[in-house]
């Protein structure tokens, strides 16, 4: 009988300590884990100029779905990255280099606004499709190799089973703010949020 005190005890206070299963809701957040061994921040909220006009929202929870409106990329602080401008291969053009940046700071973006909306980016059960546009000059074809800035990061922190996604990189004529990509998805997510 004393055993059983002792087990009884022992759990109780390894379940206060958060380490049992009654506790077991505390789980650690792989995603931000691997981030920030990655060195990598989500962004703060977007900043936006005052005389620009952002989507009526930025993620639309639906059953299992979350549809993400399209994104730019941005600093830690919520700002607006730069470089602005059209991706290219003149020399006052940006370079498939900075654009793929640019593509991976927009996926931190994407990832940001998900966070504000579903609490915890391990409820991301899937990616599901991605769209990438690409600001370019006339005669730009490697828009795939912007594309994958985004596409990169997400299989890393999700792997390939929940990372791997449809995806569309297409390049446009222009971008709202000149930005050299805008990018837009949809997740599939675990239903209680």
């Amino acid at each position: 009988m004393r055993d059983g005190m002792f087990i009884f005890g022992f759990s109780q206070v390894y379940n206060e300590m958060g380490l049992g299963e009654k506790n077991s809701d505390k789980t650690v957040d792989t995603i931000q884990s691997k981030l920030d061994s990655l060195g990598l921040k989500i962004p703060e909220k977007l900043q936006v100029p005052h005389n620009t006009k952002t989507p009526p929202t930025w993620v639309r929870i639906r059953g299992d779905k979350a549809y993400i409106s399209g994104h730019g990329p941005q600093n830690p602080d919520g700002s607006i990255a730069k470089p602005f401008g059209k991706v290219g291969f003149a020399t006052h053009e940006i370079s498939v280099e900075q654009a793929y940046q640019s593509a991976k700071l927009t996926c931190l973006s994407i990832l940001g606004s998900l966070k504000r909306e579903i609490g915890t980016l391990d409820k991301v059960t899937a990616w599901l499709q991605v769209r990438v546009m690409v600001n370019t000059s006339p005669g730009f074809t490697q828009t795939t190799s912007v594309a994958n800035g985004f596409s990169d990061l997400i299989i890393l922190l999700y792997g390939y089973e929940k990372g791997m996604h449809a995806r569309s990189a297409i390049g446009v004529q222009a971008l709202p703010l000149n930005l050299p990509v805008i990018i837009d998805a949809l997740v599939e997510i675990a239903c209680a949020i």
